[in-house]
């Protein structure tokens, strides 16, 4: 059984947006010791934390050029004065054992909202933009799912004009076959896959990129 958290209430505030399409934002709430965890065995907390909260303004900012209607997702606890304006931004909390299922209890409230494109990302991607996020919404118009493949092995954007479930089960998440068993759900859809990017979870994601040398150089 499902655990779907919008309620009345929520398609009431999802209404006063409404656009047809809807993106999603994935979060963890930045705190000490538990931001970016893998990377802070190399660089720190503090500076996992510093880096976690620099992606965090990264993706609200690339966020706000999409046309779309907007939702954070927060893996804890709704926060109502943080970077995410209310105004804009849907809040909800993250619901679901793994996250699969989180991931499918936001897709079930947001076509169940009246949503006819939705997306989800992350947010630990600097090397993604709006006009990325933008592509895939239209390419729903030709396509039943469309997938950013990350370098990992995994995907840093989902997107679907229906709900297909299946794609949210039986996964090891976090490892690298995630995208190949994904498609493999997909086989009988129609898929379109975006460009490779890198998310940032480990030491050696960032060591060359230039956006990130001066958290590194102290």
């Amino acid at each position: 059984m499902l655990l779907i958290s919008i309620g009345v209430n929520g398609l009431q505030k999802a209404k006063k947006y409404m656009n047809k399409n809807l993106l999603l934002i994935f979060t963890r709430n930045p705190e000490l010791g538990k931001a970016k965890t893998r990377l802070a065995k190399t660089v720190g907390n503090e500076t996992a934390l510093e880096i976690y909260k620099f992606l965090l303004q990264k993706t609200r900012d690339v966020s706000l050029k999409v046309t779309s209607d907007k939702a954070v997702y927060y893996s804890v606890k709704v926060r109502s004065n943080d970077i995410w304006n209310s105004e804009t931004y849907q809040k909800h909390q993250q619901v679901g054992e793994d996250l699969g299922i989180r991931m499918l209890n936001a897709f079930v409230n947001s076509f169940d909202a009246g949503y006819k494109k939705v997306l989800i990302i992350g947010s630990d991607l600097y090397d993604l933009t709006s006009e990325d996020i933008e592509t895939a919404f239209n390419k729903l118009d030709t396509n039943d799912v469309v997938i950013g493949p990350a370098e990992d092995g995994g995907y840093y954007l989902l997107g679907m004009n229906s709900l297909h479930s299946s794609v949210f089960k039986n996964k090891d998440w976090g490892t690298a076959t995630v995208k190949e068993d994904t498609l493999a759900d997909l086989k009988d859809k129609k898929v379109h896959l975006l460009q490779e990017l890198n998310d940032v979870d480990v030491f050696e994601d960032i060591e060359h990129h230039s956006a990130f040398q001066h958290f590194l150089i102290k």
